[in-house]
């Protein structure tokens, strides 16, 4: 069976005072999930505005993947299907 799916992402970022704050969104069609994710510059750090945008922007997307395996282990659960193998901690499985 084939099956092709799209699912819109946003990720927006925002910075103020030291602070990089990002919020990312996907929008399966008929549910909007919202993660977030926020990075501060240490004072005595250089100001690599880059590095506060990976950050907060890693951490958001982070946010929003757990909350994804979230919803499919429910998921799991109430359908009665085979238990997911245990999740990675971050990244691809080796």
């Amino acid at each position: 069976m084939s099956h092709t799916l799209e699912w819109k992402t946003r990720l927006y970022l925002f910075e103020e005072d030291g602070t990089t704050k990002a919020r990312a969104m996907v929008d399966t069609g008929t549910t909007v999930l919202t993660g977030h994710g926020a990075a501060r510059r240490n004072p005595a750090d250089p100001d690599v505005p880059e590095i506060g945008d990976e950050l907060a922007a890693g951490r958001a997307l982070q946010d929003l993947g757990r909350q994804l395996l979230d919803i499919a282990e429910r998921d799991v659960r109430v359908t009665g299907a085979t238990r997911p193998e245990p999740r990675p901690a971050v990244g691809w499985p080796m």
